[in-house]
């Protein structure tokens, strides 16, 4: 339901949490506590002077929204979930719906209208093989070696039928073929499916697989496929077991025209993927494996290899994202088949893909040279080319947003100082009893860009396009320090929704930067814009801080030197 109502960042809307400084869990209690807390600063009748009281009376008015949404369960049930777009969307309240079990059914039922909506899409996906050889075209027999392309089109017939229409072609010198398969697939149960499977051209079969969940780590699946073409019969059956939250095995038994049993294993985290096969037969046996690493979210490297009665390779390269969509890939193989580059495109489910066969006999000079060359090329391209590219590219795109959203950017900036303004006397009231008692002070809290905030870690001196990026919320954030000398900010609440905030650079990852003094010492912590922030704690201490990287560079050097 993401897809119906508008989110930030891909996180759910908590403007009103933030504005009251409360939890999301917040009970009805502390919701009119908060609300109280902050009416007695914003609430007009305080204020003489027209434009103050002008300030308060808008800021006033947000306290109260948000009050009125946030003490209402089922208006607060709406907001949660889709936020203010979803109290705006037709999800009428009052006699209609004025009921939190009323307003579920009503949820439920815009869910189970979207999943229809899904159901009619249909998800193509396909891929396109070109063999090249650089020894045919050398001799004058071309360049092309053979092609092979293959597609499938996947649709949900119903929530528990769906249906993947496919077809191939290949082609290698003057022979050819291809054919067409059909796959229907039946969710019997939450546990269990069924696929019909048929296919006509050069390989004319038909089948039939189940696949059944035997408990929450355990799959097994048994499948049937008869040859059209000569009646033979071949029985398979597998099971998957997760070994671990990133890891899981699986064993397959095949008997039929090439009876073979294979084991299995694969494991997928954060930073890298790997797995694993062995596989035996009448005719054959072979155990392959690879290992991909993820350098950043936009570049990995790869290396694979494969051993058997009829292959024997290594496989190096890497790949590169080159938009939300779009992959590209390098690939170097060496092997008893001779030496290839692979060239890999990926976008969404399509896939091109063009070997280049290099030579048939492996040369070591040649095989050295076929690696060497195009791996410096590639780092030469990316410095001095790929690089400088993308740098001027973010930046433009940078420049367009900032044009964009300036406009934007100085009302919410403007409306941010006006909310500071009323909270100045008593954030400074707060801050002299605070000084008194030697506890909590915050002395500098910086908001905005990461980037920006980065840049000023590192130098105090701050240009103009670093300003622009951030904003000075030390007064709000003295304000909020409670009478026992402790702040909190809340987990899982954009902290561009806090009075006396705001967005500097909508799209930018941000972070809050904050220095305070607490019992005479001086402190200093940077967290992200959805993290908790609790303070004082003795880790943020700059002391302790500047110890620990001492301690950690100390045992570094010792590592070194042994």
């Amino acid at each position: 339901m993401e897809e119906i109502f508008g989110k930030t960042e891909g996180k759910p809307n908590r403007e009103l949490y933030a504005l009251l400084n409360i939890s999301p869990e917040a009970s009805t209690e502390e919701i009119r506590k908060a609300y109280r807390q902050w009416a007695q600063i914003y609430h007009p009748d305080k204020y003489q002077a027209s434009n103050m009281k002008e300030i308060a009376t808008e800021n006033f008015q947000r306290i109260c929204e948000a009050y009125e949404i946030l003490s209402d369960e089922n208006k607060r049930q709406i907001y949660d979930i889709y936020g203010m777009e979803g109290l705006k969307s037709g999800l009428e309240l009052g006699v209609k719906l004025n009921k939190a079990e009323e307003i579920k059914e009503e949820l439920e039922r815009l869910r189970r209208r979207k999943e229809l909506e899904k159901l009619a899409q249909v998800r193509p996906s396909g891929s396109i093989v070109a063999n090249l050889s650089l020894p045919h075209f050398l001799d004058g027999d071309g360049i092309m070696r053979g092609m092979a392309m293959a597609s499938e089109a996947q649709s949900q017939l119903s929530k528990g039928i769906g249906i993947a229409v496919g077809g191939n072609l290949a082609v290698t010198g003057n022979a050819g073929g291809g054919g067409a398969t059909v796959v229907l697939r039946h969710q019997i149960s939450p546990v269990a499916s069924v696929e019909y499977m048929a296919s006509a051209g050069l390989r004319s079969v038909i089948g039939v697989q189940t696949t059944r969940h035997l408990s929450p780590h355990s799959t097994a699946t048994a499948a049937l496929a008869m040859s059209l073409q000569d009646g033979s019969i071949n029985l398979s059956n597998s099971w998957t077991r997760q070994l671990s939250e990133t890891s899981n095995g699986n064993i397959q038994f095949l008997l039929g025209t090439d009876s073979s049993i294979g084991v299995g294993w694969q494991k997928k985290e954060e930073k890298m993927s790997a797995s694993g096969e062995i596989k035996f037969g009448t005719s054959s046996f072979g155990a392959s494996a690879h290992y991909t690493h993820r350098f950043s979210l936009k570049s990995h490297g790869r290396i694979a290899g494969r051993i058997g009665s009829n292959a024997l390779e290594v496989e190096i390269g890497g790949g590169r994202k080159i938009s939300s969509f779009s992959t590209v890939r390098m690939l170097y193989t060496v092997g008893i088949q001779g030496i290839f580059w692979k060239f890999e495109l990926h976008r969404g489910g399509q896939k091109l893909i063009i070997p280049v066969l290099l030579s048939s006999y492996i040369n070591p000079v040649f095989a050295a040279g076929a690696f060497v060359i195009p791996t410096s090329l590639y780092f030469v391209l990316k410095k001095f080319v790929a690089k400088p590219y993308y740098l001027r590219r973010e930046k433009q795109k940078a420049l367009e947003n900032t044009e964009q959203t300036s406009g934007q950017v100085r009302e919410a900036r403007a409306a941010a100082a006006k909310a500071q303004q009323l909270l100045e006397n008593v954030a400074g009231r707060k801050r002299n009893k605070q000084m008194e008692v030697d506890g909590l002070v915050i002395t500098k809290a910086v908001y905005g860009s990461e980037k920006a905030l980065k840049k000023l870690l590192e130098s105090e001196n701050a240009s103009d396009d670093l300003a622009s990026q951030v904003i000075d919320v030390t007064i709000p954030l003295n304000f909020l320090v409670n009478d026992l000398g402790q702040l909190k900010l809340h987990e899982g609440v954009k902290k561009s929704g806090i009075m006396g905030f705001c967005d500097p650079c909508p799209g930018e990852p941000k972070k809050l930067l904050v220095e305070y003094t607490y019992h005479g010492r001086n402190y200093k912590v940077v967290v992200d814009d959805y993290d908790q922030l609790l303070i004082p704690q003795e880790i943020h201490r700059l002391s302790v801080i500047m110890n620990n990287q001492v301690d950690y560079m100390k045992g570094y050097c010792f590592s070194f030197s042994f």
